[in-house]
């Protein structure tokens, strides 16, 4: 049992019920261990903003989404026009609305940043490897989440894209068919569909996204925040044990963050008052007509941030499957050419290489391309495994590792703009392309990432005062 302590007796009415509190509730404890008396590194720089960015989205999305449901109604019949109801006869429904449509695209620009702030600088390696595996349980999870919320405006593109994307679970093998009408509820999307996302939107996937969340933050806090350097300045300490490199979070950062927060929202309204549909990005103009299972939109695409994962799946396709073939026979080749490898470990190779080709072929391209659509996010997972550099940071690995990121980024935003165009033959290609780019980063890192000379890694954090 934990000890009780008196309040003083010259303690002021608020001391004394935070003391009450404290003595049933560790309040002021968890603000000394996540707040005033968590040490981060004092190198922080404007990549770290993003994390506190998407905690405040995340409250956004929730505020909202609560006030939405007050007046939406999870029936086919009636979805559409309680939409319709919210943005013209609900007192405000209008900046709800668009609160949250504008927040869900915010939420992903924010992941994104967050994630690549993370792969710049080596989040992800020892010891923060739970640390990146909740963040990704935390993309995968919002993903589930947008593509469900999806649906709920009952628009065309809402209903066709929701058509397309469950109609890609029917070509698994075996189980494809009743997994798709599993998810459906029905053998079209219907009401069934309707209901069942509404009910994972509202209630099943934002309970596990908290979780994860929560999860997320005890696991940075318990092992502490990189930085820019990649240093840990726990090795570092003081007679008191504070990091010589640390700062406590509060007061210094939840400052820079409050800034941060205030810019944030400043474009985040301009947004929201002035171009909410972001263009035909963040809301498609087909999604203020109401869903017809009669006619069909001349194009379908999903919302912009899932395009590039959209653009991967078109791309798989029966040329793209043989060049594959090729490419893992012409692998199969050069190991047993090459003399690194013993004899089992060429037997191994030999045996990997013709069942890995016999395996694309088995297959049809629809399959291998909802594997691939969902490889490019499951692959996020192994990557504190993959990345076999000897320094964290981006700063002190070679200089053309630099381009490889580049490269890599390039690719990944041209995908996202393919996978919003209607299909050509010049942008499949180009898909192609930018999907082999997109898994031959991953894939090859454990051999690109020790490649190079490294820089020396200083002691301490490089620091220069504002």
């Amino acid at each position: 049992m934990a000890e009780y302590h008196e309040a003083p007796a010259n303690a002021t009415a608020p001391q004394k019920l935070l003391n009450w509190v404290d003595n049933r509730f560790p309040l002021s404890k968890l603000y000394s261990e996540h707040m005033s008396e968590y040490y981060a590194p004092k190198n922080f720089n404007f990549w770290y903003i993003f994390g506190s960015l998407a905690m405040l989205v995340l409250v956004i999305q929730i505020v909202t989404g609560i006030f939405l449901v007050m007046h939406y109604k999870p029936d086919s019949t009636m979805a559409f026009a309680s939409v319709e109801y919210i943005m013209r006869d609900v007192p405000w429904g209008w900046l709800i609305r668009y609160m949250h449509s504008t927040g869900a695209s915010a939420f992903f620009i924010v992941v994104y940043l967050h994630m690549f702030r993370g792969l710049m600088y080596g989040s992800y390696r020892k010891p923060r490897e739970l640390v990146w595996i909740f963040g990704c349980g935390i993309f995968l999870c919002l993903m589930a989440e947008a593509f469900m919320g999806y649906l709920l405006p009952w628009g065309q593109m809402s209903y066709w894209g929701a058509q397309v994307i469950v109609n890609l679970f029917a070509a698994v093998p075996f189980v494809g068919p009743d997994l798709a009408l599993l998810i459906r509820g029905d053998y079209v999307v219907g009401d069934a569909t309707l209901n069942r996302f509404f009910s994972f939107h509202v209630i099943a996937v934002p309970l596990v996204l908290l979780g994860l969340v929560a999860a997320h933050i005890i696991a940075l806090h318990e092992v502490g925040s990189n930085n820019p350097d990649g240093v840990e300045i726990k090795a570092k300490k003081d007679a008191r044990g504070i990091p010589l490199d640390g700062i406590p979070f509060q007061p210094f950062y939840t400052v820079h963050d409050i800034f941060a927060v205030c810019v944030f929202l400043m474009i985040f309204s301009a947004v929201v008052f002035f171009a909410p549909e972001g263009g035909g990005y963040f809301l498609e103009f087909n999604n203020f007509i109401e869903a017809n299972p009669l006619k069909t939109p001349a194009h379908i695409a999903p919302v912009w941030y899932f395009t590039p994962f959209y653009s991967m799946l078109r791309a798989t396709t029966d040329v793209m499957v043989n060049i594959l073939s090729i490419i893992i026979a012409i692998a199969g080749v050069v190991g047993l050419l090459w003399g690194g490898f013993k004899a089992n470990g060429k037997l191994v190779l030999l045996v990997a290489c013709v069942f890995g080709v016999l395996l694309l072929k088995t297959f049809d391209a629809k399959f291998w391309g909802v594997v691939v659509m969902g490889g490019a996010v499951i692959i996020l997972f192994f990557l504190p495994w993959l990345d076999r550099s000897l320094v964290k940071s981006i700063r002190y690995r070679p200089s053309w590792h630099k381009y490889v990121y580049a490269v890599f980024v390039v690719f990944f935003l041209a995908l996202g703009y393919l996978g919003a165009q209607p299909p050509s033959a010049v942008g499949n290609y180009v898909s192609q392309v930018g999907t082999l780019v997109y898994f031959g980063f991953f894939l090859l890192m454990p051999w690109w990432s020790r490649l190079g000379s490294f820089k020396p890694v200083p002691d301490r954090v490089t620091f220069a005062a504002h």
